[in-house]
Parts: C-alpha cells; structure tokens; sequence
C-alpha cells in the first residue's frame, strides 16, 4: 500500500522565511537527499538547518504536517530555491519497514526497558537468589533458582536485577549552592550484591562513600518463574542476559509503556551545576550515540526530549608569563574557557537523575561536563 507522506520537513523549508530567526538552513545543505535506513529525524534535520532540535517548532507551526515521524527509507527530498525555498516529496512504495524515529530507539531499548533507578532501601531489602541448583557458583537458564524473601504465587514472573550505580547528592539543601552536586558512583559488581553499604569502585573525586544516598541504579538481566513458595522459593531461570549469582536481587516485571516518539525542545531554564555525571554503556568517555547519566532529573523539571548544550569545563593552567616562571605550582594560574562538545537528549527520566543520549559532538563527553541551553 502508497502511504500518503506528508513529511515534516516539508513545512521546516516551506515556513523557514518566519523562523529564520531560530531554525536557520545551513549553508552547505543539500539540494535533495534520499532517506536511508538506520537515519534518524536528528540527523535529517541537522543536514537542512543549523539547530537541529528545532525542528518540532516547525512542525507545529505548519498543521498541514500530520505525523512528523511518516518518513520512510527511499523517501526523497529535492530542494530548489524558486520564489523562496521549497521542498519537495517523493514518496515510494513502503510494503514493509519503519518509519524514521527521531532517535534509535532499537539500540535504547535496554535502557528503556531493563534499566531503572530505585531507592536503595527498596533495593537492599528486595527478596534476593541464596543458591543455585547443584551448589553451582553460577546460573543458566533452565536451572533452578532459589531466593529468600519472596512473596508471591508459583507460575509468578520475575525480574533478576543487579545494582550498577549508586547516586550521591552533596549540598542538596540549596540547588543554587555552586557545591549542589549529584554523583554517580559506580559499584563493584563482585561485592556490591552483598556489602551493606554498597560496595564502590575507588575514584579520586573526593565523593566516595560520602554523601546523600539518593538512590541505586538497577539493570534487568534475566527473568525467572515461581515453581514453589518457601524459605527458599525455587524458580526456573527463564533467561539471562549475563550469569546469576548469589545476590542478586529479584523485582516484579516492569510492562509499563516508554514513550516511542521523542520532541527535541530547548529547557525553559537549566537547573544550576547540571552536568554529566555518569557513563552507562563507557568507560572513561562517551562520544556520539551513546548514553550518559545526568545530575538532573524529574524533580528539576527535565521532561523526555529536552536537548542540552555539553561544555567540557576550562582546564586551570599556570601563567608563565604572568607568573614570570616556568615553574609549576608558583605564582599565577589562568582558567581556560569552557569548550564546546556536543548535544545530548533527555529520553527518560528519574526523580533526581536522566538518561540521555549524546546526540552529535566535536570531541568526547567526558564526566563533569556542564550542560547549557542548546544554543
């Protein structure tokens, strides 16, 4: 069947005269592109206009445009500059295949649905596996399980979850103290399912072990079924994503629906000292695609789609010159301006934390990279 595409950038170029202001075309676009598998709203747009993320504005300022997501692979786009800019559509046959997303939904779907941040009490006391069938050290599916703690029925699902961050507020009293901070620590997946307090990794920020435990991030790695009620219950390990070892901690199954469509929009305000404060899927960077933690969350008003400047904060270096000597750590230093690295998107969001994906970028988000306006 022809779908009838009435595409969203046909209203981005055909009202660009009134937002030029805002959503500007850049001066290198194309004069027509064909949209590819694996493309995303995002990067369309950043092809045409100079700020992407302004596109939803666009949209909603042309009610000609019913579905903005109604873009398919080998929709062509031609661009020509007669009485002002135009574009357009030639739409193809779509006998099969997605419509274009505004970001990748397939690669955030772990985060999505097997990620979850909870209070760490909530955690700590959920019903956890004591022993795995045979004495064995670890699980695999079609196994037995057994956990203590447990409440329920036989033929009941369950979530199998392991700890993997733990965040930390300093100066939580006063949101505008320039020491307001969230941390997130992540935990020694060895020892964490045991020690209490959890036990975290060693970082020299000055912030491990201390401050105000304002929760736990927890990853869905299997799923097991209630065959028998008891102190141990015994469940059948369904499936697993890594092995199950004593301790890890058992959660009901979360079906609750995530948004499929996501509108990138500006902050109306950043909440002060907002920054990255976390890797989910790196290790010592992240770059364009990938996830990353920040300090602010539901609690400071972030909604899923909000889209954020990164700056990686100046380095403080010493003034030779200034200081009349090359010698370190006498005389006179200088802070080196923030610098530019790239736009990350809220796509869900937690009382006092977010996650976000890095959307584009010059250089690698580095943890403590400060979040502005997304100008």
């Amino acid at each position: 069947m022809i779908k009838k595409i009435i595409v969203l950038l046909a209203g981005m170029l055909v009202t660009v005269a009134v937002y030029a202001a805002g959503a500007q075309l850049r001066a290198d676009h194309p004069d027509s592109y064909t949209v590819r598998r694996g493309d995303t709203l995002w990067d369309i747009s950043a092809k045409f206009l100079s700020k992407p993320w302004l596109w939803p504005e666009i949209w909603q300022a042309n009610p000609q445009v019913r579905n903005p997501h109604l873009i398919y692979p080998g929709d062509v786009l031609n661009l020509s500059f007669i009485n002002g800019p135009r574009l357009r559509l030639q739409p193809q046959v779509h006998p099969e295949g997605d419509a274009v997303t505004a970001i990748p939904l397939s690669e955030l779907k772990m985060f999505l649905k097997d990620m979850r941040v909870m209070d760490s009490n909530a955690v700590r006391s959920a019903p956890y596996v004591v022993g795995l069938e045979e004495a064995r050290l670890r699980g695999a599916v079609g196994q037995n399980i057994y956990v203590r703690g447990l409440q329920g029925a036989p033929g009941q699902r369950w979530a199998i979850v392991r700890p993997s961050h733990v965040f930390r507020g300093f100066e939580q009293q006063d949101p505008n103290d320039a020491e307001n901070d969230i941390a997130a620590h992540d935990l020694d997946s060895n020892a964490a399912m045991v020690n209490a307090p959890w036990s975290e990794n060693s970082r020299n920020d000055g912030h491990y072990g201390k401050g105000d435990d304002l929760g736990v991030e927890v990853s869905v790695i299997g799923t097991a079924e209630t065959l028998r009620m008891g102190d141990p219950s015994t469940l059948l390990l369904l499936n697993s994503t890594q092995e199950i070892r004593s301790g890890d901690r058992i959660m009901p199954v979360d079906d609750s629906p995530y948004d499929a469509f996501y509108y990138p929009h500006a902050p109306k305000a950043v909440p002060a000292n907002a920054h990255v404060n976390g890797f989910a899927d790196a290790m010592d960077a992240a770059g364009s695609r990938q996830v990353v933690m920040l300090s602010i969350g539901a609690k400071d008003g972030v909604d899923n789609g909000q889209t954020f400047t990164i700056y990686e904060p100046g380095e403080t270096i010493h003034d030779d010159v200034a200081s009349n000597s090359w010698r370190r750590g006498v005389g006179k230093t200088v802070t080196l301006p923030d610098e530019y690295v790239g736009h990350v998107m809220v796509f869900r969001t937690f009382d006092r934390v977010s996650y976000g994906l890095i959307m584009d970028g010059l250089r690698p988000v580095h943890i403590g990279g400060r979040l502005r306006m997304p100008e």
